[in-house]
């Protein structure tokens, strides 16, 4: 089983209510067992909403509110929904407070990376779970 960010197959699940659609992403799921997810839908983030960053352990909204337990809650929701799957990897959104993985946005909201994880994607590691993004598709 894969699981792969929900906005990658064309979900209108992005913070300003668009995707990210991939039709390389498509392509690798086709006959591929897969579960579809957003961890900031799952943790009660409304779609569209206002766009987040990770800053440090927090993560900040663009008017300075802090929406760190949703993000987390969203995550373990994810984690809830696959305890039972053997899953072989993760393909996800790459640069998210949620889903990034090695570069996520710093924080300022100017489009600067950092190094450093989303929540969903560091909690997916810590398992030792595989965590890629389209880029990294064989």
């Amino acid at each position: 089983m894969i699981i792969v960010s929900q906005c990658l197959l064309g979900d209108n699940c992005k913070y300003n209510g668009g995707n990210n659609y991939s039709q390389k992403v498509v392509e690798y799921l086709k006959n591929k067992a897969y579960i579809a997810l957003c961890p900031e839908q799952l943790g009660g983030l409304e779609t569209p909403r206002i766009p987040c960053e990770r800053c440090g352990k927090r993560i900040i909204n663009k008017v300075g509110e802090d929406k760190t337990r949703e993000f987390i809650n969203g995550a373990k929701q994810c984690l809830k929904m696959i305890e039972d799957k053997d899953i072989e990897c993760a393909i996800l959104q790459p640069r998210s407070p949620s889903c990034g993985k090695g570069k996520i946005y710093d924080g300022t909201f100017t489009g600067t990376l950092t190094a450093g994880n989303g929540v969903f994607a560091q909690m997916l590691l810590e398992r030792g779970i595989v965590v890629k993004h389209e880029d990294e598709l064989d």
